[in-house]
């Protein structure tokens, strides 16, 4: 078979020209024709190999290709490959890693990334079998070598790809082998690989941010598989918790930090741990937010928060079903604790930071549906929120009516976050709800004149929502429970009859309409009021 002829010890130079983006169409055609040839050959590809091995190339392009060709092989030849070749592969990628510790200059990125997933590749064909000490052969020929660190980092960060991610589909028997391999990771390398960060972190932090940075997204993407005690303990967080003072590294240790509370737990240790998290993170001053300038950490530390709320939302629940009443009352009052910082960051000014706190706004309204009876704190909470959302649904001066673009889809979509706030708002309390809406409304009506237009336009809204927030059967708002529907009819003769129709901006004007269309059956318990026609 053709296949089976070797090919020259050498590579194909023209051939090898045309990888370059700027090359001829003749010389890509033939470089992609050399491709498929060295995929298909059953030792061409050991050419590559051995320029990869022996550092032959400069052209970042040919190093690219070489580690293609190679990839190939291990993920569709392994099997077939000869015990010999196999160790050859083996060699090929030790010899590179070990050339890179001397570089002066270290490779390209995607250079970087190609060869971690090559690693990646041969460590979930070789390690169950062939290579049981593949990280412990790494750690010991890149130590704490900066460039053999930054591939390592990206090696464990493609095989969490390869082993863990939900997101990538496997086979049911791609996932039996993944089980095993995380299993035995387990028992044999984890706490070395734990180790090993501690050290990374703790060496890099100082002077070489990226590299720190790497490596706590290594340690977010293992928390969720490996013994939490590892990374929970007090040597561990306050190495974090020093990182979240630190401008180029905080970001990222609050991402870690949020994988940590995101781990499955039991709820009372879950509890513990989150407990234990917030008392550092107060006690360093880090609840203070109104004194923080930085949106972008500030959004990092909305969403660890709301991490936290809902774990201990989570915790709760299970607790509150096994009919432990003092234990799942403490967990309550961790809850409840919260609660003041949840509103602080809802109420925030930058729409990034409220949105990754309103998950746990939803489940803390979702507890209190669920409680027999709500204590002054508790309703006042539910009245802040109220006020909360009704304040951020409101347009900011820069939203651009005639061309809207990516910042106001994301604002809309921000909108339909709060609504999903407004109508859980009415299960728990609608009579506060209504009161709340009422108030507003009128007193927005009464001037309607002087008000800029987003106050105008949400007050109107406000009225639109309760249609969906406290539903009537067939859209009968205005039968039944005498307070609600003698409080609509208020409004919506208030509506129909201020000549707030008449408002300059479109956004009013078309929330004014849809208001009156979702109400038609107004005008049937109220025939002496006409809406006035669009223009």
């Amino acid at each position: 078979m053709a296949c089976e002829s070797a090919l020259p010890a050498i590579m194909d130079e023209q051939a090898l020209m045309g990888l370059n983006p700027n090359a001829d169409a003749c010389y890509r055609q033939r470089a992609l024709a050399y491709f498929e040839q060295l995929k298909e050959s059953l030792d061409g590809w050991e050419v590559c190999a051995e320029a990869l091995a022996k550092g032959v190339y400069s052209d970042d392009h040919v190093k690219f290709f070489c580690f293609q060709v190679l990839e190939h092989q291990i993920k569709f030849r392994h099997g077939t490959l000869a015990a010999a070749q196999q160790q050859l592969i083996r060699e090929t990628l030790m010899k590179w890693l070990q050339a890179q510790l001397m570089n002066v200059h270290p490779e390209k990125p995607f250079i970087r990334n190609k060869a971690a997933q090559v690693l990646a590749l041969t460590f979930v064909m070789e390690y169950l079998t062939l290579w049981p000490k593949f990280f412990f052969d790494i750690l010991n020929l890149v130590g704490l070598n900066l460039n053999g660190v930054d591939i390592y980092l990206r090696t464990l960060m493609a095989v969490d790809a390869e082993v863990v991610d939900r997101d990538i589909l496997h086979s049911p028997e791609e996932t039996r082998r993944n089980i095993l391999i995380k299993d035995t990771m387990r028992e044999q390398c984890i706490p070395a690989l734990v180790e090993s960060w501690f050290q990374i972190l703790q060496t890099y932090q100082h002077t070489h941010s990226e590299l720190t940075c790497q490596c706590l997204e290594v340690v977010g993407a293992y928390v969720s598989w490996i013994d939490l005690n590892l990374i929970a303990n007090d040597r561990f967080v306050n190495l974090l918790l020093s990182h979240m003072s630190m401008e180029e590294l905080r970001e990222e240790a609050c991402d870690c930090l949020f994988e940590i509370v995101n781990k499955g737990m039991e709820p009372v240790d879950k509890t513990k741990l989150v407990e234990s998290l917030c008392q550092v993170l107060q006690s360093a001053g880090f609840f203070n937010i109104e004194q923080e300038e930085d949106v972008d950490f500030l959004a990092k530390f909305s969403r660890l928060v709301n991490g936290m709320g809902q774990s201990l939302v989570l915790s709760w629940t299970k607790l509150s079903k096994t009919g432990d009443a003092k234990v799942s009352a403490e967990t309550l009052r961790a809850v409840e604790g919260k609660v003041p910082l949840m509103l602080q960051l809802l109420i925030h000014e930058d729409d990034d930071i409220s949105a990754n706190i309103v998950g746990f706004c939803y489940d803390y309204l979702h507890v209190l549906k669920q409680l027999p009876a709500l204590s002054e704190q508790q309703k006042s909470n539910v009245e802040a929120i109220m006020l909360a959302v009704m304040n951020k649904l409101k347009y900011d001066d820069e939203y651009n009516f005639e061309n809207e673009g990516e910042d106001e889809a994301m604002f809309v979509e921000y909108r339909k976050q709060l609504k999903m706030l407004l109508d859980r708002l009415a299960q728990v309390s609608p009579e506060l709800l209504l009161e709340a809406v009422h108030r507003v409304f009128s007193a927005t009506m009464q001037n309607w004149q002087t008000v800029q237009f987003m106050e105008v336009e949400v007050a109107i809204r406000l009225l639109y929502m309760l249609g969906e927030a406290l539903p009537a059967s067939h859209g009968a708002h205005f039968s039944g429970d005498t307070t609600k529907t003698s409080t609509l009819q208020s409004m919506m003769r208030t509506l129909i009859s201020c000549g707030v129709s008449e408002y300059q901006h479109s956004s009013v004007t078309l929330e004014f309409f849809e208001t009156v269309v979702r109400y038609d059956k107004f005008s049937h318990s109220q025939p002496h009021h006409h809406c006035p026609k669009p223009c």
